[in-house]
């Protein structure tokens, strides 16, 4: 929504919409951009032959104790068996829980590195055009529920394709009947499940999409309170994130509704069918048919068989919202293109500057290349429908772009940063600026200051160390003289006038350049919030740090600019 609750249309919802993207029990993708899950279910299946052992020679021992009992015989080893057994199956549970939960935290954070590092790769362009508070809930809220997901789910999951086969195949080995009994039956209760995962799909995933659009209905209203309070709509933006609040609430007790009758119907198909075994052994034995023991073995193994599957329905609603997370992480990591670099084995690599992460396969600046041919050229950009442009910046100049609202200044500037599509030819010192990381060649510094809660000085560094004199230089050169580096600053930069913190922007990108001269030091009306004075200070320093050899590309509407260009391009003026 913008800042008057009005939803946006521009902002796409980072998950495939609607009712009919379908929740996989396990996705494929995971194995592929989490390693920590592919060693994962190799430690589960290794303990789930484990259970399925101990199950099966716990209900042995047991049945020989309850036979030997009533027959007279010493059990005193079979009840040592059976408590080291019992004690066995705790044992590999709470190891399961523990595997899963670590194996949660390891994938979330691998999950979490590879949307950075894929939203990096698509750039501002195509993050421009996503919900952004959807896209943190998803990489925030959405990867914690994978606790339940892999602690739970996947564990039962794994035990329901070991355990269940093997105790049918034992049942049927000492009574066939039973076994078939059990191979009926058992194949109604995933039936069921799908039945009602048809029904409980839609509800599930309504319930994320209203939790992502509460986020990012309050994180729009609280960016634009002020405007809101002022054009008197706070009450309006109020009753909009309660009824989508009250929303969510309603989607939640919808899924709870489903869960609950998910698992009261594998309850009762499970009992039936147990009952159905244990019916037929029960008249077996009255006619002298069976065995006691083999009658006994039978019944203790017949609910072991159908107790994963049972499980595995309910854990599943619990991991659901997990599930949801995941899938709307691959969506953008398959829009990456990196279905063939699993999350663990990519790295984030630093740059010559040793502060910010340079993504995967973009070309890295040569620095001798740089230093050699440090020239901007530009030939025929258009972006969009906005007439093409052309212009060459090179060392030592400050390219002047003006132009009346609208003819495509700032677009020019999103298009040599990544933010926007371009057509036409951008290279810089001879490499295509689209093969190259806007970290590695551009120090910029747009409309917007884009301040963070922190010192000013950290603000400065934006992710770096502070050096301190650096700083202080930046932001002398910026025309901020008056301001304390190690002043405190609120969310989003609050503390300082709309100058102040343009010039901390313009110090940041200053600070930026000083980092590698080579960079283009690109400002987007970078005096538009200062007065006469100040802004003649910002222009000469400017000009005295093209004197030493920078590139400048300036866009300004203030005529004061001009005296101080080495170049303008006028984009009001069309041939």
């Amino acid at each position: 929504m913008d800042i008057l609750g009005v939803p946006q249309a521009r902002h796409a919802l980072i998950h495939r919409g609607g009712s009919g993207a379908r929740v996989k029990p396990v996705d494929p993708r995971l194995l592929k951009y989490a390693a920590a899950a592919r060693g994962f279910f190799i430690l589960a299946a290794v303990i789930g032959v484990l259970q399925t052992a101990v199950i099966i020679a716990f209900a042995w021992f047991l049945t020989d104790a309850v036979t030997g009992a009533i027959a007279g015989r010493d059990v005193g080893a079979s009840l040592v068996w059976l408590i080291g057994l019992a004690l066995a199956r705790g044992a590999l549970i709470a190891a399961s829980d523990a595997a899963g939960m670590q194996a949660a935290a390891k994938t979330g954070a691998q999950l979490r590195a590879a949307l950075v590092r894929a939203v990096g790769r698509l750039g501002p362009g195509w993050l421009a055009g996503r919900n952004q508070a959807s896209l943190a809930v998803t990489a925030g809220h959405g990867l914690e529920a994978l606790d339940t997901y892999f602690a739970r789910y996947l564990p039962q999951l794994v035990l329901m394709v070991i355990a269940t086969p093997v105790i049918v195949i034992v049942m049927w080995l000492n009574d066939w009947p039973s076994g078939l009994t059990a191979l009926i039956t058992l194949p109604l209760i995933p039936l069921f499940m799908i039945l009602i995962g048809i029904a409980t799909r839609t509800v599930q995933r309504k319930q994320w999409q209203t939790l992502q659009r509460l986020a990012a209905r309050f994180a729009d209203t609280v960016q634009g309170l002020s405007t809101l309070r002022l054009f008197g709509r706070e009450r309006r933006a109020s009753a909009q994130i309660e009824a989508t609040a009250d929303g969510y609430r309603r989607e939640t007790m919808k899924v709870l509704r489903f869960s609950f009758l998910s698992g009261f119907a594998m309850e009762l198909l499970s009992s039936l069918a147990v009952a159905l075994i244990a019916v037929a052994v029960g008249f077996r034995l009255l006619a002298g048919d069976m065995a006691l023991e083999v009658g006994l073995f039978v019944l203790l193994l017949a609910p072991e068989a159908f107790l994963p599957i049972r499980q595995v329905g309910v854990q599943f609603h619990a991991a659901a919202e997990g599930v949801a997370a995941t899938e709307d992480i691959f969506d953008v990591l398959d829009q990456d293109g990196a279905a063939s670099r699993p999350a663990a084995s990519a790295r984030p690599i630093l740059n010559n500057s040793g502060d910010f992460p340079q993504n995967p396969g973009i070309t890295t600046m040569n620095p001798a290349a740089a230093a050699e041919s440090p020239e901007l050229y530009v030939e025929g950009l258009r972006v969009r429908d906005l007439p093409p442009i052309s212009l060459t910046a090179s060392a030592g100049s400050v390219t002047l772009i003006e132009g009346p609202s609208g003819s495509g200044k700032s677009s020019l500037l999103a298009a040599l940063r990544g933010a926007a599509a371009f057509q036409g030819t951008a290279r810089f010192a001879g490499v295509d600026v689209r093969d190259l990381a806007p970290a590695e060649w551009i120090a910029w510094a747009g409309q917007a200051p884009g301040l963070i809660r922190g010192t000013i000085a950290e603000n400065v560094a934006l992710g770096g160390t502070p050096d301190q004199a650096g700083v202080r230089r930046a932001l002398d050169e910026a025309g901020a003289e008056e301001l304390d580096p190690a002043q405190e600053l609120g969310v989003q930069g609050s503390g300082l006038s709309g100058g102040q913190a343009q010039r901390v922007a313009v110090a940041r990108a200053l600070y930026r350049h000083a980092a590698d001269p080579s960079r283009v030091l690109m400002l987007d009306e970078p005096s538009s919030a200062l007065d006469a004075e100040t802004e003649a200070r910002l222009w000469k320093n400017l000009r005295r740090t093209a004197d030493a050899g920078a590139t400048i590309l300036l866009v300004s509407h203030r005529r004061s600019a001009r005296q101080y260009a080495d170049r303008i391009v006028d984009l009001g003026v069309r041939a």
